[in-house]
């Protein structure tokens, strides 16, 4: 099976995550495709093969060679954002990219184009994926899936190159801040590892958000309208009001590099009951901490505003800033570094604007720095993978294992 094709067949399992179940993994479909995956690492020889009850897959390639060389590994997630529809999916290949607007559904007239997504003009006369403008593709991280288990399987067929032992693992409910809770660090037992979950091609990522999740409930009081006089408290509009109270240029839309957000990912309500919920995001440790604590805050003035208990703030840590763990052993950057150089690609090393499990592993001592995967727009219908950058995410795991074992 080649790389793309690979890809395209990861893609048909619908495996969006869902941050409402509270089970592991939160959906079934990503169990389904976990064990698809055990049987094809088994398939092309990897030993050591175990899927866990939470759906955490890992296998291991042996050592073919007599230099006492570190245990790496290489992970990725099985799930798709919760975003957006993965169900479904209808993939198309642009074989030749020209460079102008790409139809993605005459229908809908929803048209993936330059002008909105200026970074299409780095894959001119390359062949891409796109959607059919209805779901997302999967490329997150579906993509990092194919390129670990090509790269695999190379070693396997190729047992003239020499390596150490490579172990890889596969972990379910990335997307919701859930992929690394049940991650079994000991039995992984890699000194080091790295995520392929990264975008543009040559992105090196040790630098992340420090992220947490808010859910803001506000209780209203609802009677007939007619007689709604000094009664009534519209939960809608008291929440409406919380909405105007925040930085109003602190959002996903108004930011960039460095700067942290508060984003609010869904609104569900009436008016006796009305549900926010935010991701609030900063690099920067203190002002994370100043975020959640202005968070508080605001829930303080409406109930001093509107009654006690009129709005309940739950909030939760997600994961935390993987850079103070990885300056410590920057050799391990120095060698992704060098893999991706040595594929004919300038390195972009970079602050990652999201998450990823190597984040929280960095934290239970496995330090796990992000490499990109190829795709872009992430979570959404516009979402798509140039296939050469695939090829040479592949070609990086590739280089990286032979590093290690050159060393």
């Amino acid at each position: 099976m080649t790389l793309l094709e690979r890809f395209l067949k990861y893609i048909l399992f619908d495996t969006r995550s869902d941050e409402n179940t509270g089970v592991t993994p939160s959906t079934p479909q990503q169990m389904e495709f976990a064990k698809y995956l055990a049987e094809e690492l088994r398939q092309i020889g990897l030993q050591n093969v175990e899927l866990d009850e939470n759906g955490y897959l890992y296998a291991v390639l042996p050592s073919n060679t007599d230099k006492n060389v570190p245990t790496i590994g290489f992970i990725a997630h099985l799930d798709t954002s919760p975003d957006m529809s993965g169900k479904d999916v209808q993939p198309r290949i642009v074989e030749n990219y020209d460079g102008g607007d790409i139809v993605l559904n005459a229908e809908e007239n929803i048209v993936l184009s330059p002008r909105q997504f200026p970074e299409l003009q780095l894959y001119v006369n390359q062949p891409i994926v796109v959607t059919n403008g209805l779901t997302l593709l999967g490329a997150d991280d579906k993509a990092g899936i194919a390129e670990i288990v090509s790269a695999m399987e190379f070693f396997v067929k190729n047992p003239d190159v020499k390596h150490g032992e490579v172990r890889v693992a596969f972990t379910p409910d990335e997307e919701i801040g859930l992929g690394a809770h049940k991650f079994n660090v000991e039995k992984f037992g890699c000194e080091f590892a790295y995520t392929m979950d990264g975008s543009e091609l040559g992105e090196l990522e040790y630098e992340n958000f420090n992220a947490a999740g808010a859910k803001i409930i506000f209780s209203g009081i609802n009677v007939h309208p007619g007689y709604a006089k000094n009664k009534m408290r519209n939960s809608m509009l008291i929440a409406n009001k919380f909405i105007g109270m925040l930085p109003q240029h602190e959002t996903p839309a108004h930011t960039e590099g460095y700067e942290g957000f508060y984003h609010l990912t869904s609104i569900s309500g009436d008016v006796e009951k009305t549900t926010l919920s935010y991701i609030i995001r900063d690099h920067d440790r203190e002002l994370f901490e100043n975020r959640k604590i202005a968070i508080q805050n605001l829930v303080n003035q409406i109930n001093t505003e509107f009654g006690d208990n009129t709005a309940t703030l739950e909030l939760k840590d997600q994961y935390f800033n993987m850079k103070e763990k990885i300056e410590p052993v920057m050799h391990v950057i120095d060698i992704a570094f060098e893999a991706i150089k040595q594929t004919g690609i300038e390195p972009k090393v970079k602050p990652i604007r999201g998450g990823t499990d190597g984040a929280q592993l960095s934290f239970k001592g496995l330090p796990c720095p992000n490499i990109f995967a190829g795709g872009h727009n992430f979570h959404g219908k516009f979402e798509f993978l140039p296939i050469k950058s695939m090829e040479k995410a592949t070609e990086v795991v590739k280089n990286i294992v032979k590093i290690v074992e050159n060393r």
